[in-house]
């Protein structure tokens, strides 16, 4: 096994989805994700403590992103501007791998009631990222937290649509496109 070979991380996330979709969450081990990955045992926890978070492979980063893209708006910027701000920062992370793996993990996470689990946990995480990045620029707690929460869902309906567009838009313009869209209806509500 060519565990030396770069791309070990991105190649056992392939793996994974891959098995968890051809043949369930459950069934597929550690040791099958590393094998079709090309990589040892060892290699695999060397990137991940277990199965379970590969869903979420990137997920600080991706955070990270976000916060960096809200702190950095202008100073002016209204809460959901910020969060535009950073849905576009964080879009510049994602790849044709991203793009390719969004309807893959999309079945893998539908069949496995304990991915669906973790991808609850991930948007959440991502929330509470754009959450406290906007408390940080003195955004008021509750209007914080609803464009935190309106941001990562953005995010979540941005990068379903475009991993399943035949354009090569990038995923910011999908976000964008979101998150209008949860502008729009939040103000529907009364």
């Amino acid at each position: 096994m060519a565990r030396w070979e770069p791309g070990a991380r991105e190649r056992l996330v392939l793996a994974a989805v891959d098995l968890f979709t051809e043949q369930g969450y459950d069934a597929t081990t550690v040791t099958q994700i590393a094998e079709r990955a090309g990589v040892t045992k060892s290699t695999f926890f060397r990137h991940f403590p277990d199965k379970r978070e590969l869903l979420v492979a990137g997920q600080d980063a991706l955070s990270r992103l976000l916060a960096e893209g809200i702190t950095e708006a202008p100073a002016g910027a209204s809460p959901l501007q910020a969060v535009a701000a950073g849905l576009e920062r964080a879009s510049s992370m994602m790849g044709p791998m991203n793009r390719e793996l969004g309807p893959r993990l999309k079945a893998a996470v539908a069949a496995s009631a304990e991915l669906q689990e973790r991808d609850v946990l991930k948007q959440v995480g991502l929330a509470t990222a754009m959450t406290e990045a906007l408390a940080a620029r003195g955004v008021p707690g509750p209007t914080a937290q609803l464009a935190g929460e309106l941001g990562a869902l953005a995010f979540k309906h941005g990068y379903a649509r475009w991993s399943e567009a035949d354009t090569e838009s990038g995923l910011a313009s999908y976000a964008l496109a979101a998150l209008d869209e949860l502008r729009a209806a939040s103000a529907s509500l009364g």
